[in-house]
């Protein structure tokens, strides 16, 4: 099944990707990275996330014992119109405006997602409602992105566990086909478009990686990264702020699973680049959508080889070696104890 070169389509973003699976066999002497994993602190002095410590601008964090949010020292997306505007044929500007805030995930610099206990990741979840709801009440806010880069192989400035909700006055472009997808098939089929590819994945079952009473993880069927994933809630629901208590128990089991076994594939601390697509907080109903996260790894066969986007992506379309079933398959083999520490009783 799925033996050789095939085109997947991606229904939620309308794009296809070039699946090559026999590339895999071919003899690795591109990149390497060079992986060292050095001792990390509980407390770094001279982190500028760590309780207690200053930040730019004088600012210095409270002694926090949980989470911990606040506006972001160096923002993307400002208040008020302070952007260009131009329209001259093909030579087209306007304002981008908004705020961008920055989370922090716990106390201890040395724990992520995947080494944090289930209560602690419950704790997250809530920051992430509570911020999508305080940032979107806002009448000029028309979108909530909250999300994660993890590891410096993701651009990620400070290693402290963290994660960053920028809120625009715009739908930015990726959410916006999600939306104009979506909104189609349920005009379509009255049914909305996420809750029926799971259907379909909960009864093929082999792109499954991990499930509980409230979430499905899964490698979709049109992955573009090797171990990409996605997170969907069997329930459809628009948002992260309209989960119930039970859905969010639920969904740090589920987030607590997926990142183990991410680290425990290749025996590191796995980066990976995550996000939550809600509805747009424009006032609408949206009945169509379906909240969910996207993660997106950039490791390949081993800690030190990762895969790029380059060539052929970047010029005619996104291409993929290893199948979303394969990378599936190796996902759930792994086991749930973290690696780090898997000798302690």
């Amino acid at each position: 099944m799925f033996g050789g070169p095939h085109r997947r389509y991606n229904p939620l973003l309308d794009e296809w990707v070039l699946c090559s699976p026999q590339r895999m066999k071919r003899p690795w002497q591109g990149q390497v990275e060079t992986v060292v994993e050095e001792e990390r602190l509980a407390y770094d002095p001279g982190c500028y996330l760590c309780p207690g410590n200053g930040r730019a601008g004088g600012q210095r964090n409270p002694d926090y014992r949980a989470t911990f949010a606040f506006d972001n020292d160096f923002p993307a997306l400002e208040r008020g119109e302070v952007g260009p505007r131009r329209e001259d044929r093909l030579l087209v500007a306007e304002p981008a405006s908004g705020l961008c805030r920055v989370l922090c995930f716990s106390p201890r610099h040395d724990l992520t997602l995947a080494e944090m206990e289930t209560p602690a990741i419950r704790q997250v979840i809530d920051a992430w409602a509570d911020e999508a709801t305080e940032v979107g009440r806002r009448s000029d806010i028309r979108y909530v992105q909250v999300f994660e880069n993890k590891g410096a192989l993701m651009g990620c400035s400070n290693p402290h566990p963290h994660g960053q909700i920028w809120a625009s006055t715009h739908v930015p472009r990726i959410p916006e086909r999600k939306r104009a997808t979506q909104a189609a098939h349920f005009e379509k089929t009255g049914r909305d478009l996420l809750g029926e590819y799971l259907q379909q994945e909960l009864e093929a079952g082999i792109r499954l990686v991990d499930q509980n009473r409230h979430w499905v993880t899964l490698v979709p069927f049109w992955a573009v990264w090797p171990f990409e994933t996605m997170i969907v809630p069997r329930r459809r629901v628009a948002d992260l702020p309209s989960l119930t208590p039970d859905e969010r128990d639920a969904l740090a089991e589920g987030l607590g699973a997926l990142t183990v076994r991410y680290d425990n594939l290749f025996h590191c601390s796995f980066p990976y680049s995550m996000g939550w697509h809600a509805r747009p907080t424009d006032g609408g109903e949206h009945a169509y959508w379906r909240l969910h996260a996207v993660y997106y790894p950039p490791l390949l066969r081993s800690a030190a080889v990762r895969k790029f986007l380059v060539g052929y992506e970047l010029c005619a379309e996104p291409q993929r070696d290893l199948t979303a079933e394969q990378a599936a398959e190796r996902l759930r083999d792994m086991p749930l104890r973290h690696y780090r520490f898997a000798d302690r009783i």
